[in-house]
């Protein structure tokens, strides 16, 4: 509920910018590429730095465009197929530059195997979270279950992140990719259950 009523009012705040750019010419498909670069140089430059509040502003400020692109899309009659996967594509490469400059530091600078250790999880669950949910459409079933969706960790790991750029103890971190790689386990697990109870369903 709380994360529709977010989206609502963030698209509200961007239509007129995504108006600008539609009256500029701008493709949607730009704005989605330039989005993509500019979340995954904040990530990749700044999280294995330490640098976590600059890096998270970053990577917060050019994730709308993932918002903006939609917009474009949908207001000038430009929606297509191919807008619909690159976006998609390209927000799996998006996601795991986070969850990878956070393994980055931790690896090497912060120095502690635990917190690497779960942002690896984070970011190998996050990617089997989505593939089985694409799978399954691949195959004329649907997956659409599970506690950990996709904007729902980013959220969460970008404003623990943040604060604890902040100066905010670096336990809530953990503590938060530790609950998420947990969730996101949790997720495949029902996406699994839910195909399966398809595919017999089928046969």
């Amino acid at each position: 509920m709380l994360n529709r009523l977010l989206r609502a009012t963030v698209t509200t705040l961007l239509t007129p910018l995504a108006r600008v750019f539609n009256a500029l010419g701008i493709s949607p498909d730009i704005v989605t590429i330039v989005g993509t670069i500019g979340v995954c140089a904040g990530a990749l430059v700044f999280y294995p730095r330490g640098q976590f509040l600059v890096g998270t502003l970053v990577v917060v400020f050019f994730a709308f465009s993932d918002t903006i692109d939609g917009i474009m899309a949908r207001s000038s009659g430009r929606s297509s197929t191919w807008g619909a996967y690159l976006d998609s594509t390209l927000d799996r490469l998006g996601d795991a530059a986070i969850f990878g400059g956070l393994v980055l530091f931790y690896a090497g600078q912060g120095a502690d195997s635990t917190m690497a250790g779960l942002a690896l999880a984070c970011l190998i669950l996050g990617g089997v979270v989505s593939y089985a949910k694409a799978r399954a459409e691949g195959l004329g079933m649907t997956a659409n279950v599970g506690i950990a969706e996709r904007a729902d960790r980013l959220v969460t790991v970008l404003t623990a992140t943040g604060v604890v750029g902040m100066g905010v103890s670096p336990l809530l971190l953990e503590v938060v990719l530790a609950l998420l790689a947990i969730a996101s386990g949790f997720t495949v697990v029902q996406r699994m259950l839910e195909v399966r109870r398809q595919a017999v369903t089928r046969a």
